[in-house]
């Protein structure tokens, strides 16, 4: 009999604690810094929500599913900051709202960004106000823009969102509308906080 085995055992079994300690310890770590950036652009959100009398719980889950939260985001095709803004559309908004704007340097602000993302929602959501579920019809524009809803919302996609969503044409449109529908029903219970008593 080797007298070393308890020994090694018990060794192990220590090693073994610790590490799930340590595991332990990330996961709530890691916990923590994914609430604290998912509240990071909050003050943004909610004034920008305010304006433009949208939801804040949707800009939160478009600002999630566009740039998680990164203000400096920057897309492949030239979208930029929170809500992945294209050139056309921050002119489109600066127009409307008569502002001046520098593309680059402003649609990085997450005050602009959010702001102009706001307002293009509310743009695009009034569009589908004759559907049972103008937001599905919304994002989708978002995503893929009005030439390709148009093409979707035929027969009864026009105004049934369920038949909408079966025929949208990309996946990644499909997914991305479903996506931040969840996000916001989700955000809907806790955001905007309630206030304190």
């Amino acid at each position: 009999m080797n007298l070393s085995d308890p020994s090694r055992r018990s060794q192990r079994l220590r090693i073994g604690m610790i590490l799930l300690i340590v595991a332990g310890g990330l996961i709530t770590l890691w916990d923590r810094y994914r609430g604290w950036k998912e509240s990071s652009q909050d003050v943004f959100i909610l004034a920008a929500a305010s304006r433009y009398q949208i939801h804040p719980a949707l800009i939160k889950a478009v600002v999630w599913r566009e740039s998680g939260f990164d203000p400096k985001a920057r897309g492949s095709k030239g979208e930029l900051g929170l809500m992945q803004l294209m050139p056309g559309t921050a002119d489109e908004w600066a127009r409307a709202e008569r502002v001046a704007l520098h593309f680059d340097r402003q649609m990085l602000d997450p005050s602009l960004n959010t702001r102009a993302g706001a307002w293009y929602l509310r743009k695009l959501s009034q569009r589908y106000r004759n559907t049972d579920n103008p937001l599905r019809y919304t994002l989708a524009d978002y995503n893929a823009g009005r030439a390709n809803v148009l093409k979707w919302a035929k027969g009864a996609a026009a105004t049934n969102s369920a038949a909408f969503v079966d025929a949208i044409g990309f996946p990644s449109t499909r997914d991305y509308v479903l996506q931040i529908e969840k996000r916001y029903l989700r955000y809907r219970e806790t955001f905007p906080p309630k206030p304190k008593r």
